[in-house]
């Protein structure tokens, strides 16, 4: 008896094994898992994606079109703020350096404000910030920005009802004069809920390497909670224009945010070869959404 040829074995190997579900099996199945099961006892040949390999790859990509758009920005001399604000653990911080790891740092920054010296204080509240605005053929992305003042800030009493209410006058006027002058302003609120922030407070306590970030500050988080809230409420409904609107993203899940927040700023300019990108550069609606279009907020 003649043997199949190794060619013939591998097309063999290859094909596609139909496999037939019916409803009762459907009703059995109730997450990836029983799918998974289900397939293996049925001999059915398959491949489960490998999330993070995915993930690295998309980056990759998504990396890429940031340097095209800076390029595209430094060649037209714009100017770009994008600010990263959200509750604590939310992943501002990771989302920032996947951003900017592989942009030029000449034509570059991250702000990240420390707390305000005694000078600053008695000073207008804008004028520190004004001092980081990008030059020409430059992009700032701020670690939290003049958005203290609207949420953190009352929350934990560091401010004065009366400076409160001058910033929430003064803010939106602020941001229309760097409108009329020309400067990009992208505006990012990481959204994450109470469950998952609590869940990432412990494992910053018990991660070494994760420690230092972990703040008596950070722990009135999950206390005030319902403050924390309110207030960012009042800034969404206060702040949100059609110059400067928010941009809600979901966080929950990390790597996809990222992602989709990469995406959703590539999606903001009319870069040089924008058309010829090697991935989607629109974001998906599901995790990226105006504040006047997220119904259901999660945090």
């Amino acid at each position: 008896m003649n043997k199949p040829s190794k060619k013939k074995e591998r097309k063999n190997k290859n094909k596609l094994t139909p496999v037939k579900i019916t409803n009762s099996d459907f009703d059995e199945i109730k997450s990836a898992q029983d799918l998974e099961d289900f397939l293996k006892v049925k001999g059915a040949h398959f491949k489960i994606p490998d999330p993070e390999k995915d993930y690295e790859y998309q980056l990759k990509k998504l990396q890429v079109e940031l340097v095209k758009l800076q390029s595209w920005v430094i060649k037209n001399q714009k100017r770009v703020i994008v600010i990263f604000e959200g509750r604590d653990t939310s992943g501002k911080g990771g989302a920032i350096k996947r951003f900017t790891e592989h942009l030029n740092p000449r034509a570059m920054r991250v702000i990240a404000m420390p707390k305000p010296t005694e000078l600053e204080k008695k000073q207008w509240y804008f004028r520190k910030y004004i001092q980081e605005l990008p030059e020409a053929g430059e992009i700032v992305f701020f670690d939290r920005s003049w958005y203290n003042r609207a949420v953190v800030e009352p929350v934990m009493e560091f401010c004065s009802p009366a400076e409160y209410d001058r910033f929430m006058r003064q803010v939106s006027e602020f941001e229309h004069m760097l409108f009329e002058d020309g400067i990009s302003l992208v505006k990012l609120w990481y959204s994450i809920t109470k469950e998952e922030q609590l869940k990432r407070f412990s494992e910053r306590k018990d991660n070494p390497l994760k420690r230092w970030k972990f703040s008596p500050v950070d722990e009135m988080g999950q206390q005030l909670w319902d403050k924390y809230t309110y207030y960012k409420e009042q800034m969404f409904s206060k702040t949100h224009t059609s110059f400067s609107p928010w941009i809600i993203v979901k966080t929950n899940d990390k790597k996809t945010a990222r992602l989709e927040s990469i995406r959703y700023l590539l999606s903001s300019f009319e870069y040089d070869d924008k058309l010829e990108a090697s991935t989607r550069v629109l974001p998906d609606p599901n995790v990226i959404m105006r504040f006047h279009q997220s119904f259901q907020h999660i945090d």
